[in-house]
C-alpha cells in the first residue's frame, strides 16, 4: 500500500497578482520552487489562509528573483493579490519510506523570499 503525504510547502506566502485571462496554473519564483522541491507542472493544492479557498493547479515558472505568486486562469477568481496562500504538493510513498519522511516546509516573508527552509 501506499499512502499520499505532504512533499513539501511554501507556507503563507502573499499573492503578487491574478490573470483571470490566462489558461491556468499558479506562476512561482523559481526560486521558491526549488527551496520547496516543486517542479515545473508538478499538481499542487492552494490554501488561501485569507478567504477560505481551496484549489488544486499545476505549478509554472515566473521570473526568478520576482517573488511572484500570480493565480491563473478561472482560479483568479478564488485567490486575490494580497491574499496569503500555502502552497502544498504531495507524493505517494511506500510504508517503508514513511519512517524517513520528512517534508520540505518553506516560510517565507512579505516579499516572498526564503526566511526558513526546513525538513520537519
Amino acid at each position: 500500500m501506499k499512502r499520499i503525504l505532504l512533499k513539501s510547502k511554501i507556507h503563507r506566502a502573499t499573492v503578487t497578482n491574478a490573470n483571470l485571462d490566462y489558461e491556468g496554473s499558479v506562476s512561482i519564483d523559481p526560486e521558491l520552487l526549488e527551496a520547496a522541491d516543486i517542479v515545473p507542472f508538478e499538481r499542487v493544492e492552494i490554501y488561501d489562509v485569507t478567504n477560505g479557498s481551496r484549489l488544486t493547479t499545476y505549478a509554472i515558472l515566473a521570473a526568478p528573483g520576482s517573488g511572484e505568486i500570480c493565480i491563473n486562469g478561472a482560479a483568479a477568481h478564488l485567490v486575490n493579490p494580497g491574499d496569503l496562500v500555502i502552497i502544498a504538493s504531495y507524493a505517494q510513498y511506500n510504508a517503508d519510506e514513511i519512517a524517513d519522511h520528512a517534508p520540505r516546509l518553506v516560510h517565507v516573508d512579505q516579499c516572498n523570499r526564503v526566511q526558513l527552509n526546513v525538513a520537519t
